[in-house]
């Protein structure tokens, strides 16, 4: 079976998967988008899992500030090196833990990767950092998060 170059790239995009990998998985499935990127996935978050006592003492502290200007979070995300902390996924998944701090006010980090993603309901907010692991094949973590109200008392969150 011939295999169509927009499906590959989408289900590569959607999984971080190698081209090979991402070859034979539509091969093996007739095709089906779908189901290639279900699999991949799973593959992705079992590789996340089998990296995640690897050291993360790099990384970058995410910031948000409500067009309000009345709220404002912090979460530090930690990976293994300076590299993938420059890397758009990571950069892309700092400002949206800081949105999703910002907005759902988790009492801790435990609470907040059980949550929902705001952006995405289908997705919880650990499975979110798995798919930036998955996908730049480092372990990642989120830090300590901070959330500011104005007019509110002083939380520590760490």
């Amino acid at each position: 079976m011939a295999l169509d170059t927009k499906k590959i790239k989408k289900v590569r995009d959607a999984t971080g998967a190698p081209m090979m990998r991402t070859m034979q998985v539509l091969e093996e499935v007739d095709g089906d988008v779908k189901k290639a990127t279900e699999i991949l996935k799973k593959e992705g978050f079992a590789k996340a899992n089998k990296r995640k006592d690897k050291t993360t003492e790099q990384g970058l502290i995410g910031s948000y500030v409500h067009h309000s200007g009345k709220v404002a979070s912090m979460v530090e995300v930690m990976c293994e090196t300076d590299f993938v902390a420059r890397n758009e996924l990571f950069i892309e998944l700092s400002k949206n833990l800081a949105m999703q701090v910002a907005s759902m006010n988790p009492k801790d980090v435990k609470e907040l990767e059980k949550q929902d993603f705001i952006k995405d309901p289908s997705v919880k907010v650990s499975d979110l950092v798995k798919e930036v692991i998955a996908k730049t094949g480092e372990n990642i973590r989120i830090g300590r998060v901070y959330r500011v109200e104005l007019g509110q008392p002083a939380k520590d969150k760490a």
